[in-house]
């Protein structure tokens, strides 16, 4: 692999043939799956963005990864165990058949979480300029208020 590729492509194409194949079906299947992510390198590896970092996937020379798998989230607690990796990685060894659909899935997953994130901190914003504005508010009326005669 080359370091420090400049976009996904070049990623890609500093693996051999057999793993270049492999990288282009997942980078399909998540394209797919969230077809308004923007792709990008992230910590030096291929990054799908939607509202923040959606997924992220590597090859190295015994498996593909996939970061952050749901680890610990029920629907997909069966599948995750058979594939090594930390909290939130996902390791798909070279020698078996990458679980493509299960990507796709958990991309759709991510989707929704991002989405559900951007949301609150929307909310969170939106409540705090009525907020802001509220005590800009206030502050003007005691301003404008007139001197109390004596």
């Amino acid at each position: 692999m080359k370091k420090g590729a400049a976009d996904i492509d070049q990623y890609i194409a500093g693996f051999p043939s057999d793993v270049q194949k492999l990288l282009q079906k997942i980078r399909k299947t998540i394209k797919k799956a969230a077809p308004s992510a923007e792709e990008a390198i992230s910590y030096a590896i291929p990054t799908f963005k939607l509202n923040g970092n959606l997924v992220h996937f590597a090859a190295y020379q015994n498996h593909i990864g996939l970061y952050p798998a749901p680890r610990g989230v029920a629907e997909f607690e069966v599948e995750m165990a058979r594939y090594g990796g930390g909290k939130g990685t996902a390791r798909f060894p070279l020698d078996e058949p990458i679980p493509y659909e299960l990507i796709a899935r958990i991309t759709t997953f991510r989707v929704g979480k991002n989405m559900e994130s951007a949301s609150a901190k929307s909310t969170k914003r939106r409540a705090a300029k009525k907020q802001s504005a509220s005590k800009k508010k206030q502050g003007a009326k005691k301003k404008r208020a007139p001197a109390k005669k004596r």
